[in-house]
């Protein structure tokens, strides 16, 4: 199966929230939840403090926190970690007045907070005092651990953690599912050994650390009884040890989809990353429009190396080296956060950059102008629409260098027109767009005619597209009345293309059933025309050299394991309504073609060579049978015993299942061969 169904506007409407909760695009008009803006402030907060005690600004971060959660102060737990951090930090300076401050800090703060903060903690600080005798350069010394910066990294995840849960500033939708499906797609293909095709993204977006959980507070601490199935559905979908995931139920109060959402969110994404690629995805889609205010550098798009892969196969190349800021740099950051109107333009290295005129004219030619003008004319409307991108203004200082590694080189279709050929890559994706917008529109002649005037090769090396297009059509004549047309129709076009692929045939004989039931509203409502959209976008932009976003490669890939995982795990995920994830799966295609059955629609809208490791290697059932399959298996082995195996073995859903379906479904034979 090399295209997976995504429903995209599903996808859009995640992003475009995304992009709201984030404060990247301009737009009046408030996120789907008023508790986002809210959130949105939190999370600022929250960065601040994190990033302060990153850069070992103790000070500054224990300042906020006075402001605006002093109950993580008045926790001596917290405070002794924070004032044990703020005494290395006094030490690392190395000044003889900071030595000295460090031992009035130690005598007057931390000594007496030692006392109260947990049973471990006076020993902890007996073992600091060794930070006086040991330079911080020595790696075998017994106080290395405390020496290393990646201390601050660990107390600014864990205070993050409990702010997040504290004020509720959870990441926006989209981006816990991301996280949560990249963390799934990555477990399944180690566990299948096979190789991800996505992992040139993934391994730079997911980071491989997490924030430290969070501490319960101490009355929380007495023995509290969860329902194992709870706890084992926590455990496995973020990958914690069962008792890691009763000490989150338990600092959650039970409350299991709150748990959740703490552990999604102590997964780390690269920002800078996944902005980069949402941005590119809301270019694509024409959600933003394609210029964008930055304050750092311009998107820089590379020729490729020699003995580069292809580009389906071009990453994201980030820059995670931590900035050292001088004052000068800060003053210069701060000059460039108040530019506004900074407009830069997204540019492909192999496109030419020159205007129409510079074209050779002809009367083709002039003819395929008045048509490219005629549609920009028509998509003004649409542009208007468009959102501007602002990227993190407030966080200029923190984020990284970004830059794609395209391929210099796309392929442009030797139909294209000469015209089309010299037009900018801007205006590319205006005629892109504009085609898709008809085709969601259900103006289906215009885009046969617009497309074949542009590439007149395009339709026939896409003949399932047009047959798709052409059942629209017809489908919109029956409704209007008019049985002739739509006969004429069928016997120009879908007549023919079916002849010459036979996987049409039973799609026709379905159109043309619709002549017995002419219902305008039924047939125009019913047709999946933003599925359709999407294909001719994937398929037409292609043939003029650009290339489909990163992040639909993602999804693709990330949404297909998820669905595959499941079918091991023989249940349903609890958390798949939580992150809308049900509804990214949601596509209407029963009333057009099936794209999936046609081997030539393989090519107009492909996930890529990559994509055809993972259906290829993982060899799945078809659907159909998977149910039957599923309840061969739940005949044997019910929950519990599942549940039984699953704790006293600390094994995955999938591997208690098949031992239960060696052993009869009879959880004790298999714990009791397990341990002889």
């Amino acid at each position: 199966m090399d295209s997976w169904p995504v429903n995209w506007e599903a996808l859009d409407a995640l992003i475009i929230d995304f992009a709201k909760s984030e404060n990247l695009i301009e737009d009046s008009s408030p996120p789907s939840s008023p508790s986002l803006t809210s959130s949105y402030h939190s999370r600022l907060i929250i960065r601040q403090i994190r990033r302060s005690l990153e850069v070992g600004n103790i000070d500054a971060a224990i300042d906020i926190l006075r402001v605006h959660a002093p109950f993580v102060l008045e926790d001596h737990r917290f405070l002794f970690r924070l004032q044990k951090l703020k005494f290395i930090e006094l030490l690392r300076k190395g000044t003889r007045d900071d030595r000295i401050f460090a031992i009035d800090y130690l005598r007057k703060s931390l000594a007496p907070c030692a006392l109260n903060a947990y049973p471990e903690a006076y020993e902890e600080f007996k073992h600091v005092l060794l930070a006086f005798i040991y330079d911080k350069d020595d790696q075998t010394s017994p106080v290395a651990n405390e020496w290393a910066e990646k201390r601050r990294y660990e107390i600014a995840g864990l205070v993050s953690s409990v702010l997040r849960a504290h004020f509720h500033a959870y990441n926006p939708i989209f981006s816990m599912a991301l996280r949560y499906l990249m963390s799934i797609h990555k477990e399944f293909c180690f566990r299948q050994g096979i190789v991800s095709p996505i992992s040139n993204l993934t391994e730079r977006l997911l980071l491989e650390e997490r924030d430290f959980p969070a501490l319960p507070p101490e009355s929380l601490y007495e023995a509290q009884v969860f329902d194992e199935v709870d706890i084992q559905a926590l455990a496995h979908a973020v990958e914690l040890t069962r008792q890691g995931a009763i000490d989150s139920l338990r600092f959650a109060k039970g409350d299991l989809f709150q748990a959740f959402q703490n552990e999604i969110c102590r997964m780390r994404l690269d920002d800078a990353m996944l902005d980069e690629l949402v941005r590119e995805y809301c270019v694509y889609r024409g959600i933003v429009e394609p210029g964008m205010q930055t304050s750092s550098e311009p998107l820089k798009v590379n020729p490729p190396e020699s003995g580069c892969c292809s580009s389906l196969d071009s990453s994201i190349d980030v820059d995670h080296s931590t900035a050292k800021h001088s004052n000068s740099e800060t003053s210069a950051l701060t000059d460039l956060s108040s530019m506004q109107g900074i407009d830069v333009e997204l540019r492909f290295a192999s496109e030419p950059t020159n205007n129409l005129e510079d074209c050779s004219p002809s009367g083709s030619h002039q003819s395929e102008s008045s048509s490219l003008l005629r549609n920009r004319s028509k998509g003004a409307g649409e542009r208007s629409k468009r959102k501007r991108w602002r990227g993190r203004h407030d966080d200029l200082d923190f984020i990284s260098g970004v830059h794609f590694n395209r391929d210099g080189k796309q392929e442009v279709s030797a139909t294209i027109s000469k015209r089309v050929e010299c037009t900018s890559a801007e205006d590319k994706y205006e005629i892109v767009l504009q085609m898709k917008e008809l085709a969601s529109r259900g103006m289906a002649a215009e885009v046969v005619e617009e497309i074949s005037t542009l590439d007149p090769d395009f339709f026939v090396q896409n003949p399932v597209l047009l047959f798709q297009l052409k059942q629209v059509e017809f489908l919109k004549l029956v409704g209007l009345g008019d049985h002739s047309g739509a006969l004429r129709v069928a016997c120009s076009h879908l007549g023919p293309l079916a002849a010459r692929d036979p996987n049409l045939l039973k799609p026709l004989k379905e159109t043309l059933l619709s002549l017995l039931r002419p219902n305008e509203e039924a047939l125009v409502t019913g047709l999946p025309l933003h599925p359709l959209a999407t294909s001719l976008q994937v398929a037409f932009g292609k043939r003029l050299g650009i290339e489909e976003p990163q992040l639909m490669r993602i999804m693709r890939a990330a949404l297909h394991t998820h669905s595959e995982w499941f079918k091991l795990q023989m249940c349903k995920d609890r958390f798949e309504s939580l992150l809308r994830i049900d509804s990214l799966k949601e596509n209407n295609t029963p009333v057009l073609t099936s794209l999936a059955t046609s081997k030539s629609n393989i090519d107009s809208c492909t996930l890529g060579s990559s994509q055809a490791t993972i259906s290829s290697t993982i060899g799945v059932s078809d659907d159909s049978s998977s149910p039957n399959q599923a309840s061969s298996q739940d005949a044997i082995c019910d929950e519990n015993a599942i549940l039984k195996v699953m704790e006293f073995l600390a094994l995955p859903r999938a591997d208690a299942i098949h031992l239960l379906a060696q052993y009869n479904g009879n959880a004790e034979t298999v714990i009791q061969q397990i341990f002889a």
